[in-house]
């Protein structure tokens, strides 16, 4: 399993807030949702993105991909003052005599015959081995017009549109895909800011590392082991996961471990004990050191705190 699909693989999006905009200017959005990740493609026409440091206009194509939890405006021109805030929870609040009313299925806009249209796909939650996703990640991520990812985004818009028996998981599905589209096209940019697990993911001899921690993490791996699995030197293989990854092979075994039971501790049908087994601890008591030594709290309280 690569990087990005191990990333992805456990949490997916559930219940995503997933909203079409159709706007003619002047127009201004204030977003200070508190969302964790949100996916944001133009469709037709362009639009600007204004966070706490960076002022990007997307064309039509282009996708956007911002992180939580601070604000950042969204408008037709960054002197175009917002006329509404969206708020925790998708709460919109007025900020001036502009009018934005419902034009539809997950539709909403101030015209139904603006000249922009922008496709906006939050996740809520995207779980504890998201969050090693989102937190590798820049605040804001500009992906060029790319094939790949247009022809997803289309697809998307388009189930947007439908109203049909299972709707939300298929757009929940695809709007994974639609974020792996972009991921994937962002990394593929030359002199990207991309993580280090995803840039290393090429390399002969991290590369297959990186795959045997995310596709055993039950193993009682060692740097050793790891290192004569692949077939290096325990010390090539300790120099050259620090120099790609930013970590060392056993911090970064760790730290997917812990992601990996905060996910699944969210599913009350498992035990403690049972979850300590599949992602590489002996003991309940073993796992809960570990945890509440990387989070900071126990993993009852972290079971409560998802429940």
């Amino acid at each position: 399993m690569d990087a990005v699909a191990a990333l992805l693989n456990g949490p997916r999006a559930s219940g995503a807030f997933l909203l079409r905009s159709v706007l003619q200017a002047p127009w201004s959005m204030r977003i200070a949702d508190e969302a964790p990740l949100t996916v944001l493609a133009v469709l037709r026409g362009s639009a600007w993105v204004l966070t706490g440091g960076r002022t990007e206009q997307l064309g039509a194509g282009a996708v956007a991909l911002l992180r939580g939890p601070e604000p950042y405006t969204v408008a037709d021109d960054p002197a175009t003052a917002p006329q509404v805030a969206v708020g925790p929870g998708q709460v919109c609040t007025p900020l001036g005599a502009a009018v934005m009313a419902g034009l539809g299925t997950r539709t909403w806009g101030n015209d139904a015959d603006g000249e922009t249209t922008l496709l906006t796909g939050t996740y809520t939650a995207p779980g504890a081995v998201g969050e090693r996703l989102v937190r590798a990640l820049p605040a804001l991520v500009v992906v060029p017009p790319d094939a790949g990812t247009a022809a997803v985004t289309a697809l998307l818009a388009a189930e947007m549109a439908r109203d049909a028996p299972g709707q939300d998981a298929v757009l929940d599905r695809l709007l994974d895909v639609a974020l792996v589209s972009a991921l994937r096209a962002w990394a593929a940019q030359p002199g990207t800011d991309a993580p280090g697990w995803y840039l290393a993911h090429g390399d002969p001899v991290v590369g297959p590392a990186l795959r045997l921690v995310h596709d055993r993490p039950a193993e009682p791996w060692t740097v050793g082991s790891l290192a004569a699995t692949v077939g290096v030197s325990r010390a090539t293989l300790a120099r050259r996961f620090t120099d790609l990854v930013g970590e060392p092979p056993m911090s970064y075994l760790t730290g997917w471990r812990i992601a990996l039971a905060a996910d699944l501790l969210a599913d009350p049908a498992l035990t403690v004990a049972g979850i300590a087994r599949r992602v590489g601890y002996a003991t309940p008591f073993a796992l809960s050191t570990a945890f509440k030594r990387v989070t900071g709290v126990s993993p009852a309280v972290h079971r409560s705190a998802v429940g």
